[in-house]
């Protein structure tokens, strides 16, 4: 790039002015600590995702005068979201000298009317029409929940009268851990495709769940962390990774365990040899510590799913099945739609052109051609829902206090789901990922589509709200993979480098808010994985909401790069030795995260200066843990894990994660980030160090397993 060129990518002032009104940010510092900026081609191709056009000064300069004059444009903003036991005034913008009543329509159908306020803010000319601002009181005694604030505008005789109407959230100011917990509470840690039973179909399903609780529970876990649940592709290859979904909001059906099905014992004989098949198709490779083969697992469950479902359903049945239909609503229809498409059309690339607006009347006459297989994909649902039901009922009644904690992806797929059934919900013509750290000197690029902040204020945040309020039917818990996406995301043009894109800033007041005010109704707790560069004020501001952060062992440090002292570690935090993507305790300590990434060639210095790094920390760490009398002289391997739980049970965190991978010796890595085709991401069966097989029955009489739990139980007891 000559000078020239790279002056005229330098943004304006207007243009920044723009972008900044926008939320668009137009500096940010960077992992060296410096202060950065977008190009002007960023900012003007991030704009144009928004809906706002910045292509010349005489673009910036309409947009400018727009976004100025818009709010004058609506009666009412589109949601108000308000904090309980806060009083706040809203905006009414109507004719001049028009007269104005307000009143709120509570969920549970009482009227309130609002009294006004003093707003001696100055009527302008909007469209030809000199417009007034009124301001009402929000009074701070309202309810939580989801209401409707309804603006009646009387005009006089020759202006007519109007009514306008906007979503009101009243949420929760903090959310505090349950009673139940006592104040503290520990977990394990678990990959549940990769745990898998003699009956399993050759990955872990929601019986294995169950059976997993059950066992945890009397073991005294007060939770189990999972992976996403998230649906993946009905046919074709599956997509193993479960951080990259279809759908947010439904289940993947291959967690579904056909024997359990109801339906089922009223097979006929020849049926249900065919369900009896299937699972002899799958069945040894439960034994096998290979890559998990999840298309030929779901090809043969599928086929059993297909001999159940058309058998029918008792009538009592039918109306369960009905009504869970009704409370999903559209968003199952369209996902179930979805997936009868893809079953007849294969990948949405190949789909007719018609067919990609799910508003299009070709894709209405489509639905009616396949009820039958809509019917399919939505029963199921039910059934997916009605096991994970039956996973809660068994951690609850096993003592756990949490019961499942649910995972939550920070995206989708671009061609999945909820991209096509919703998608004025996206932005388009960009993808979300992350600015350059030390770990991705380029950035990352995750291909995944970003919500439209504007959009979601536009549907009163249906889109996250329903999102969540589905993720927790069956869930005491919630952990939110990328958290500070609530707050801003990394947004990358098509066609740019990854290191070429802007923050965007979410209404993160608004979006958490929702999520508190969901996890309110489900009685659940909230955890934000915030790791990596994250804002201080942001981790406070999640912490004044009751939200819990992530530490993880190895990243906790002081300034001189030492490991975090215990009792520094922060209260409101779920913290644990490992996370998914290091290779388990026992590998770890070996380097295998290093000659991982050897192999794998992503190593950005010599192998010689990292196996340095690693043994300086590991020593470290060895160091601290005898300070605190955790390890001896010559330690073996099992005693060395121990005392790193220890060590962070002796932390005042609320929540402590055990990785069910380290309490069976298992050395291989879940994941590997910067990898795709190279390494088996998401794949791996529970196994011990020596590779053999860890079945679901295996767990309760596997002896190191036990003397981790019981190391943890011993220390929370002191």
């Amino acid at each position: 790039m000559t000078d020239s060129n790279a002056a005229s990518d330098i943004p304006d002032e207007r243009l920044k002015q723009l972008a900044e009104a926008h939320g668009v940010s137009t500096e940010y510092w960077d992992y060296h600590g410096n202060l950065a900026a977008p190009s002007r081609t960023t900012l003007v191709a991030v704009l144009a995702a928004l809906g706002v056009k910045a292509g010349d000064p005489q673009e910036v300069e309409e947009s400018l005068r727009e976004v100025d004059i818009a709010p004058w444009r609506r009666t009412l903003p589109p949601t108000v979201v308000v904090r309980v036991g806060t009083q706040s005034t809203i905006p009414v913008h109507l004719p001049d000298g028009a007269h104005v009543r307000v009143h709120i329509k509570l969920e549970e159908g009482d009227t309130l009317q609002l009294l006004q306020a003093d707003d001696w803010t100055a009527p302008r000319e909007v469209d030809g029409v000199l417009t007034g601002q009124a301001s009402f009181v929000i009074p701070d005694d309202l309810p939580l929940g989801w209401h409707t604030i309804i603006a009646d505008v009387d005009a006089g005789p020759d202006g007519g009268s109007s009514s306008a109407s906007a979503a009101l959230a009243v949420t929760p100011d903090h959310l505090d851990l349950p009673s139940s917990l006592g104040g503290r509470g520990w977990g394990v840690m678990a990959q549940l495709y990769s745990i898998r039973s003699h009956g399993s179909w050759g990955i872990g399903d929601a019986d294995d769940l169950t059976e997993l609780v059950g066992f945890l529970g009397d073991e005294g876990a007060d939770f189990l962390l999972i992976n996403p649940m998230h649906a993946a592709e009905p046919v074709g290859e599956m997509t193993p990774s479960p951080y990259l979904p279809v759908t947010r909001r439904f289940v993947n059906p291959i967690y579904i365990r056909p024997e359990n099905i109801l339906e089922v014992s009223r097979l006929s004989g020849p049926r249900r040899s065919l369900v009896q098949w299937a699972h002899e198709e799958v069945a040894e490779a439960n034994l096998s510590a290979d890559a998990i083969d999840r298309d030929t697992a779901w090809k043969a469950k599928r086929e059993a799913l297909e001999v159940i479902f058309a058998a029918g359903r008792s009538r009592s049945r039918q109306r369960d099945f009905e009504r869970f239909r009704d409370a999903q609503g559209v968003g199952l229809e369209r996902f179930a739609l979805w997936c009868a498409l893809m079953e007849k059309y294969g990948s949405f690339a190949d789909w007719p052109d018609n067919l990609k607006d799910a508003s299009s009347a070709f894709v209405a006459n489509e639905a009616r051609t396949l009820a039958d297989r809509i019917d399919f994909y939505a029963w199921l649902q039910w059934i997916v829902d009605e096991q994970l039901g039956r996973a809660q009922a068994q951690a609850k009644a096993s003592g756990m206090s949490l019961g499942l904690m649910d995972d939550l992806a920070v995206g989708v797929h671009p061609q999945g789901a909820d991209v096509w059934a919703e998608p004025d919900a996206f932005a388009s013509g960009v993808g979300v990922g992350a600015p350059p750290d030390m770990y991705n000197q380029l950035g990352q690029n995750w291909s995944q589509p970003p919500w439209d902040p504007n959009r979601l204020a536009e549907t009163a945040y249906a889109p996250l709200r329903e999102m969540v309020g589905t993720v927790l039917r069956h869930a005491g818990a919630l952990r939110i993979d990328h958290v500070i996406g609530l707050f801003r995301l990394w947004w990358i043009p098509d066609g740019l480098r990854a290191d070429q894109g802007a923050y965007v800033r979410y209404d993160h007041e608004a979006m958490i808010g929702v999520v508190l005010l969901e996890a309110h109704r489900a009685g659940a707790v909230i955890i934000g994985e915030d790791l990596g560069t994250v804002e201080p004020w942001a981790r406070e501001y999640l912490a004044s909401r009751g939200v819990l952060g992530t530490s993880v062992l190895w990243f906790e440090k002081d300034e001189d790069d030492w490991p975090l002292e215990p009792g520094a570690y922060r209260h409101l935090a779920l913290s644990t030795v490992n996370t998914h993507d290091l290779p388990p305790t026992a590998g770890y300590l070996a380097d295998e995260h290093v000659t991982l990434r050897e192999r794998l060639g992503l190593l950005t210095e010599s192998v010689e200066q990292v196996r340095t790094e690693a043994r300086i920390e590991r020593e470290r760490m060895l160091t601290r843990l005898r300070e605190h009398n955790l390890l001896g002289d010559n330690p073996s391997e099992r005693e060395t894990v121990e005392a790193l739980y220890r060590y962070v049970v002796r932390t005042p965190s609320a929540l402590v994660g055990v990785s069910l991978v380290d309490g069976v010796g298992e050395r291989r890595a879940q994941n590997q980030p910067g990898t795709d085709k190279e390494y088996p991401n998401w794949k791996m069966p529970l196994a011990d160090g020596s590779g053999e097989v860890v079945l679901m029955e295996d767990l309760p009489e596997n002896v190191r397993l036990a003397s981790l739990l019981g190391a943890v139980r011993d220390e929370f007891n002191h």
